[in-house]
């Protein structure tokens, strides 16, 4: 998975989002794409949708915040009510008490706040990078509510020790030493999540992401889903690489693999409408979602309804 170190891309070995803090000038599309806290994309709002439509819920990566979905998010609710969360201790929702900072931990609270707020409505699940991770955590828990799952530059399952310890070390270096006390100034609008960050729950999920143990579980967790999943990978990205993607996707045995040509790690916000367009055409596909044909060819003319993006 990429053994490069020059910037933060020592998360390339992982499922994290590490390299959403550039240190370096980033494509164009990359170097304003790391949000800051979330002002209410946290608030789920599902009313007044028929309770037939999924709700989507879009879990973000390290370090990041809901506000990362904005751009597919707005693409997307036109037809597919969505919820955007903060995860516990990033963003602007602090850690609940009691809960610990591990996927398992993270994965038991998304249910629990899924059936709080919606009770039995059927659920799509949609992660990036680390939210992936969390994503497949969260499934066993929610039994025939969930209806499927969108992974977006989500993989791996491969242990590799040396470049996991270099991505905790790096990672553990970043907490540290972040400049804390730039976060309210106006000019760091796009980087304030990373730098405001809860260092228990982001130092935690970094250790407990790239562990032996975690990591042999992916596979695990993907093998055992029972609902139709989609895995999206950007030819570009290099900090989960294709390959990556393909190898735990494979194990799903209702997967479907697609790869968006010219994204990088965050398609979500360097090309939403063609992501929007791929997870609607793939939602009506598996009969998730009423078929909006004319929708989604004004979307993206290259995706339609029984079409292959790549």
């Amino acid at each position: 998975m990429g053994q490069s170190c020059g910037r933060v891309e020592i998360a390339a070995v992982g499922t994290l989002g590490i390299a959403s803090i550039p240190t370096t000038p980033a494509p164009s599309g990359l170097g304003t794409a790391v949000p800051g806290p979330a002002q209410g994309s946290a608030s789920l709002v599902a009313e007044g949708w028929d309770p037939a439509v999924p709700l989507l819920v879009a879990l973000h990566g390290w370090l990041l915040s809901g506000r990362l979905w904005d751009p597919l998010r707005r693409e997307l609710e036109p037809v597919l009510p969505c919820w955007c969360p903060d995860l516990p201790g990033f963003g602007g929702r602090p850690r609940p008490k009691g809960l610990q900072p591990s996927l398992a931990s993270y994965g038991r609270w998304l249910a629990d706040e899924l059936r709080a707020e919606v009770g039995e409505r059927p659920v799509v699940l949609l992660g990036h990078s680390l939210g992936g991770s969390v994503a497949l955590h969260t499934a066993p828990h929610l039994g025939s509510q969930l209806q499927g799952l969108v992974q977006v530059a989500a993989g791996g399952g491969v242990y590799q020790p040396r470049p996991f310890a270099r991505l905790r070390q790096g990672g553990s270096a970043f907490l540290a030493l972040r400049p804390a006390w730039l976060a309210p100034l106006p000019v760091m609008a796009a980087w304030r999540s990373p730098l405001l960050a809860e260092t228990r729950a982001a130092r935690g999920l970094l250790a407990c992401s790239t562990n032996r143990g975690a990591v042999g579980q992916l596979p695990r967790l993907t093998a055992s889903l029972g609902v139709p999943s989609l895995w999206i990978a950007g030819s570009r990205d290099g900090v989960m690489e294709p390959r990556y993607v393909r190898h735990l996707a494979g194990y799903s045995r209702l997967h479907r693999l697609e790869l968006l040509e010219g994204a990088g790690h965050l398609p979500m916000r360097q090309m939403p409408r063609r992501l929007a367009a791929l997870i609607e055409t793939w939602l009506v596909e598996e009969g998730l979602l009423a078929g909006s044909g004319d929708r989604l060819g004004a979307l993206d003319p290259a995706v339609a309804p029984g079409a292959r993006a790549a």
